[in-house]
């Protein structure tokens, strides 16, 4: 066997909590890498829901690797949240009309942050909320309700408000090896065949198996 099907919404059978969300998505700003989950027993498919104020009009765009775990209200907020912030006030005034039209900010007056990256292998702890226009590298670690302001090197662990460095997985020579064998590229059937590599700590050897799949 090969593994689970990416095609299966819920690749667990009896547990809908968990869902590929790849194939839930119906926002084409929003891109999810095969077998990316989210957890979460209150419609798991409805994983749109906790993308926030992603309006089109605004362009920006959400993309999430593959093999990433995402646990319950994670959350996104996305650049439409952004109010001006050069004049006296904040307040949207523009968008309630009746007059008040008159002084919509033009697009370069609004913070723009970018798009959204979630690299591979990437797992989001309970209640995360990741901010506009961040990047969380490859193999990195979210922990539970932390607020992500800024960009996460890979195979970093973040944590608190807003979300600092708690530690690095591996050397920095080590990331760059994973980085470079980049297994979540893998076909399948070689993933499968080297799971237990891919799960343990031996880099060195999941480097040979990447030369000779």
């Amino acid at each position: 066997m090969n593994g689970p099907n990416p095609q299966n919404k819920h690749p667990m059978e009896g547990f809908p909590q968990v869902c590929f969300i790849k194939n839930t998505i119906s926002n084409p700003n929003i891109i999810i890498g095969d077998y990316t989950y989210y957890d979460d027993p209150e419609d798991a498919e409805n994983f749109e829901r906790n993308v926030l104020y992603h309006f089109p009009f605004i362009g920006d765009t959400l993309v999430i690797g593959k093999f990433c775990a995402l646990a319950k209200g994670v959350k996104f907020i996305m650049n439409g949240a952004n109010h001006k912030f050069t004049g006296i006030s904040t307040y949207p005034f523009q968008i309630f009309g009746n007059g008040w039209e008159t002084v919509t900010p033009s697009p370069g007056e609004l913070p723009y942050k970018g798009d959204t990256v979630i690299g591979n292998d990437v797992w989001i702890g309970y209640e995360a909320l990741i901010m506009p226009g961040v990047s969380i590298g490859n193999g990195a670690i979210v922990s539970s309700r932390s607020v992500v302001t800024a960009d996460v090197p890979a195979y970093t662990i973040v944590g608190g408000n807003p979300a600092r460095l708690i530690k690095t997985r591996f050397a920095p020579e080590v990331v760059v090896m994973l980085e470079a064998i980049a297994w979540w590229n893998w076909p399948v059937d070689v993933i499968t065949r080297h799971l237990a590599l891919i799960v343990a700590g031996d880099v060195e050897a999941l480097a040979a198996c990447q030369e000779g799949h």
